[in-house]
């Protein structure tokens, strides 16, 4: 029987609705002798309401695909698209609004202004866009996260944890179609990186976000809810409710596969 939640929406829509798309993805660099195919004909789908990883060796394209579903490089052939909308039919001006208003993005490397304070870096997007943020929707974000206490705190005065909370939730508060994430625990140290992956289940599993994460992390990827894998810019192989152990298995498996040592502790994934 279908349900519905406290915002009107039918429990199995968020199931079968699809945030973002590839169809016959091609991404090459380069001519001639230089010539390298990233993306090799590269088909899926990203449900909405899903977490989902992307792994596979390095040099496999799982980075260029994340790039190019999210309008940050653009695609040599076949079709990228954020909902109903096809990225390369965008004009730049265009895809700059879609990036600003429909995606979040999480990077390695945090990329927060360390002039502001952790508040002022978690709606410095929408301040940018001139847009007033959905209070209720910030401090359950914010409550989500557990940034109450350190929300007048400069970049500096936070742990590296604490900095990539802020950006978790700077990518959350402006209610993104879609959040993607780029080795989002590759700077912090285990107790760290299992904090954030719990709260991005969490985004996922009670504020329905879509989140996707390039990871090389076994464990990493055991806190989604599917994990694909390329090889030689190719899908090669999915699965879904993975275990970290599953997922070694299955890297150990593709051609290059030399999977990272498990970074943090699986018992203190937030399931």
């Amino acid at each position: 029987m279908t349900t519905t939640t406290q915002t009107g929406t039918r429990a199995d829509d968020r199931a079968t609705a699809v945030a973002a798309r590839a169809t016959d993805l091609t991404k090459v660099y380069g001519q001639g002798e230089t010539r390298v195919v990233a993306l090799d004909n590269v088909s899926t789908e990203f449900r909405k309401g899903e977490f989902t990883a992307i792994m596979g060796p390095s040099g496999s394209g799982k980075s260029t695909l994340m790039h190019c579903m999210a309008g940050l490089d653009s695609v040599s052939s076949g079709s990228a698209r954020i909902g109903d909308t096809e990225l390369s039919a965008l004009k730049d001006k265009q895809l700059t609004r879609l990036r600003r208003d429909k995606i979040g993005f999480i990077f390695q490397a945090f990329n927060l202004l360390p002039t502001l304070t952790a508040a002022e870096n978690i709606t410095l997007p929408m301040d940018i866009a001139g847009r007033r943020p959905d209070q209720p929707w910030l401090s359950k974000v914010i409550e989500t996260v557990g940034l109450s206490g350190r929300l007048a705190h400069r970049p500096a005065q936070l742990s590296g944890g604490q900095q990539q909370r802020v950006a978790v939730a700077r990518a959350l508060a402006a209610k993104p179609e879609i959040i993607f994430a780029d080795e989002p625990t590759g700077n912090l140290d285990s107790r760290s990186g299992a904090e954030v992956l719990g709260f991005l289940r969490n985004s996922v599993r009670e504020l329905g976000q879509t989140v996707v994460m390039v990871t090389h992390d076994p464990v990493a990827a055991s806190y989604a809810d599917r994990v694909i894998f390329l090889a030689d810019g190719r899908i090669v192989d999915e699965l879904r409710d993975p275990t970290a152990d599953d997922v070694l298995e299955r890297m150990r498996r593709l051609p290059g596969g030399n999977p990272r040592t498990p970074g943090f502790d699986a018992t203190a994934r937030t399931s």
